[in-house]
């Protein structure tokens, strides 16, 4: 008897510590992806300077360059101080978080969300810069971008995914779905963007006195080419790392994110076939990103047939956004509104409808419109207040002459391509 009962505690021991080291190796194992996830996603940043500076003209490539690099880090440190608090601590009355301010983690794995969180902050925010290029000045441009990632951002994330801690925000507890932030990151980067070039207003030369659009091509197609593929390669750890954790359900949302993507791309190119425009590039390029954005609030929760057809509605809406925009004379220079803005939309309808367990429930899309609702009434009024202080008080517009010079050399005084643009540093009259 005693041998035997030395011989249950033994196998139960084994096996309880088998379970927890089973355990440990899981949560480790969670914990690294996420970090990855979070690294993939901090490269967006190279994928949207890349395209947004070759979307511009060569004279402005710098500027583009060092918003998109400075503003990662301030969003980062402001994030850090305020936004996180208020996105994920303690939400008990389900529109902010109340503490959690200058964040203290107690566990590697905190650590690694509040990273993950920090670099979507940062993508949110620099969705407005491409939109606004060739004509904002870069301080200006800086202080909207700490607006965004303090407050803007970190209050409408509280309403969909916080809290971390306790309490839930309002969109939540009425069945909202965004999985990885059709709504949540790339509509609100969208509506402040289009704040934001309301209140610029056009490029000099962009539209003529009787409304007609006049075209000022990308200065090199090959960085925008590269930087959409940074975008996709770091849209794999935007959605698949949304889990926070390394399971099963990862192998669907990446290859639903690949399936959106391209579904994006074609259709695009039988939207321009049918309406006989060329096949452009740059329209191909962004129609891949629509899909993305598309695909992103219902990518874990959709069959990939439903991706696919979520991506390629996605390339046709984006085509028809931009016709919108310029027709009200809405100068966007990459195109962010209508990829990030219009697709999101249509991404958290789509989110809605096709939600895999229960489809076409009206009861669900009526839930997603008054979340798409809330986000656009929330963030747009705002920076729209927002960018017109700043353009009355420190100012936001470069002047003419300082347009027409390129804000490379009026901004920074370097110039991104120095072999070609001597004269520009002589010129200082």
């Amino acid at each position: 008897m005693k041998f035997s009962a030395t011989f249950f505690f033994l196998v139960m021991s084994s096996s309880a510590f088998a379970q927890q080291g089973s355990a440990n190796t899981q949560s480790n194992l969670d914990l690294v992806w996420v970090i990855i996830a979070g690294a993939l996603v901090f490269m967006m940043q190279a994928g949207f300077g890349l395209l947004e500076s070759g979307m511009s003209r060569s004279k402005n490539a710098v500027n583009v360059i060092m918003k998109n690099y400075t503003d990662v880090c301030v969003g980062s440190l402001i994030f850090f101080c305020v936004g996180y608090g208020l996105m994920f601590g303690n939400n008990l009355s389900g529109f902010w978080g109340e503490d959690n301010f200058f964040v203290e983690a107690s566990s590697g794995a905190e650590w690694s969300f509040i990273f993950f969180q920090t670099m979507f902050a940062a993508t949110a925010v620099t969705i407005a810069s491409g939109a606004m290029a060739e004509r904002t000045k870069f301080v200006g441009y800086i202080i909207g971008a700490i607006v965004i990632c303090a407050v803007v951002y970190p209050i409408y994330g509280s309403w969909v995914w916080g809290s971390y801690y306790e309490g839930q925000g309002w969109l939540a507890q009425r069945g909202f779905i965004d999985f990885a932030g059709s709504t949540v990151v790339h509509s609100i980067g969208a509506w402040c963007a289009l704040a934001g070039i309301i209140i610029l207003g056009p490029r000099l030369g962009r539209f003529t006195q009787d409304g007609q659009m006049t075209d000022i091509p990308a200065h090199n197609m090959m960085y925008v080419a590269l930087g959409g593929f940074f975008l996709w390669l770091g849209w794999f750890g935007f959605n698949a790392g949304s889990t926070l954790a390394a399971i099963d359900d990862i192998g669907l949302i990446v290859y639903n994110t690949q399936l959106a993507a391209s579904a994006g791309v074609v259709g695009v190119i039988v939207m321009m076939l049918v309406t006989g425009n060329k096949i452009l590039a740059s329209k191909i390029i962004n129609g891949s990103l629509a899909g993305l954005v598309g695909v992103t609030a219902g990518v874990a929760t959709m069959s990939p047939t439903y991706a696919i057809l979520t991506g390629f509605v996605a390339g046709f809406i984006y085509l028809l956004g931009e016709e919108v925009l310029q027709a009200f004379r809405v100068d966007d220079v990459v195109g962010a509104v209508s990829v990030h803005g219009f697709c999101g939309v249509w991404g958290t309808v789509a989110a809605g409808l096709f939600f895999q367990d229960d489809l076409f429930n009206m009861d669900i899309v009526v839930t997603q419109l008054i979340g798409i609702g809330a986000a656009f009434l929330w963030s747009f009024p705002l920076m729209l207040l927002v960018f017109k202080l700043i353009d009355m008080t420190i100012g936001l517009r470069a002047s003419a002459t300082e347009e027409m010079k390129g804000l490379d050399y009026t901004e920074h005084h370097e110039l991104g391509y120095p072999e070609f643009q001597t004269n520009k540093l002589f010129n200082d009259n």
